[in-house]
């Protein structure tokens, strides 16, 4: 047992000499972020690499507590096939999980730099955010922002400058920033803010630019022609379509957000043997709290979150669509609540990705906002209906209409 040090000199001539002695596996522990370096050089001198989950050691007898009687203890687990490795996705996956997961922090940063401007509006006696629908999304706020920044304070001469179809009209505009106290600093951390969120927004569309690029450059990514070539743009009667095309088929999954799910799960769906591993992957699976005879409430599921945030995002947006897990989230909020509703949805959203992704000839097939209704029978209807009035003590007598 000897110690090398996490450079990549030490690791790549210790890989050499592993190479050289036949070794067939190293397994390693996944402590923080520390084993980055050690897996990716490692993987990338030829050997075969696994990152195991410490918790499933310690649950076996016999764990040692140093450090070097630990690493032991791991490759004889692993010997006996004690140990499940945990998933972590080729290195072109992980490339493009690097893009999209800072591609959400540039979007969330964005997000915050509008709060701190509306806060900082608040304070100058500013109602604009009042006025329009939002100053995030809104053409007129940006353009009065730009010339408050500019220094101009005149009420009628910036609502001038809003388009006359917004809400309120320019009327409300002039009302909102009537009375403003804006000072000389104030213009200054106006025009320091815009000038962040438009450094944000070009760095958020660049890594968008580069996430289709990396995308489109995965073999196993691109769709197949009606010629029966792989490529990443197959046209309109493609055999097979591209991986994002086919989850962006889900209602509620946009292109962007397919992406971004492919990223997080990978596309070979071998890694999860059946759509309930990568769903309890995810932490979207129920999880049960139970002692005795009482059961508890659950907390909140372990798993990737942000796997489970993207299908979280695409059931809020399902939710808004005519369609059956938009119908399926209305019907679960009024009995469960719009979170459990939304949750519960997220995870059929994900089931759905597995199967396309399992499948790539697949494609999405929606049952339609009117499936609960063509399911539910005529009598159970009727036998629904009738028992409300027969609560109190009613007689109900059903006659056919004529």
């Amino acid at each position: 047992m000897e110690e090398v040090p996490a450079r990549a000199a030490g690791i790549l001539a210790l890989a050499a000499r592993l190479l050289a002695d036949g070794v067939e596996l190293v397994v390693m522990e996944s402590a923080s972020g520390c084993w980055r370096i050690w897996f990716c050089l490692l993987e990338g001198a030829g050997l075969n690499v696994q990152l195991v989950n410490s918790r499933q050691s310690r649950q076996l007898a016999g764990r040692p507590e140093t450090g070097r009687l630990d690493a032991w203890w791991i490759a004889r687990l692993a010997e006996m096939g004690l140990l499940r490795p945990s998933f972590v996705p080729p290195p072109e996956i992980r490339a493009l999980r690097d893009l999209t997961r800072t591609r959400l922090q540039l979007v969330r940063d964005r997000t915050r730099e509008w709060q701190r401007l509306e806060k900082l509006l608040e304070g100058a006696a500013v109602k604009l955010s009042s006025a329009v629908h939002s100053l995030a999304g809104t053409v007129t706020a940006r353009v009065i922002l730009q010339a408050l920044a500019g220094g101009e304070r005149d009420p009628l001469a910036l609502a001038g400058l809003a388009d006359p179809r917004v809400r309120g009209g320019r009327a409300a505009i002039a009302g909102a920033l009537e009375g403003m106290t804006a000072g000389g600093h104030h213009r200054m951390l106006i025009r320091v803010h815009l000038d962040h969120i438009a450094f944000l927004d070009r760095s958020a569309a660049a890594a968008g630019d580069e996430i289709q690029a990396a995308l489109d450059a995965i073999p196993a990514a691109q769709g197949v022609s009606a010629g029966g070539i792989r490529c990443a743009g197959p046209g309109p009667d493609a055999a097979v379509l591209p991986a994002a095309e086919r989850l962006a088929e889900i209602p509620g999954v946009s292109l962007g957000l397919a992406r971004a799910i492919i990223a997080e799960t990978g596309l070979d769906m071998a890694r999860f043997p059946a759509a309930a591993h990568l769903v309890s992957w995810a932490g979207l699976s129920p999880v049960t709290r139970q002692s005795g005879p009482r059961s508890r409430k659950p907390r909140k599921g372990q798993g990737n979150d942000y796997l489970k945030g993207y299908c979280t995002q695409a059931a809020t947006g399902a939710a808004r669509t005519g369609t059956f897990p938009g119908e399926r989230v209305r019907r679960l909020s009024r009995r469960l609540g719009p979170d459990k509703a939304k949750c519960a949805v997220a995870r059929s959203i994900l089931v759905i990705a597995w199967h396309l992704l399992a499948s790539p000839g697949a494609r999405f097939t929606g049952l339609g906002s009117s499936w609960h209704e063509r399911k539910t029978s005529r009598d159970r209807k009727i036998r629904t209906h009738v028992r409300q009035p027969e609560a109190p003590g009613l007689s109900v007598t059903i006659t056919p209409a004529a």
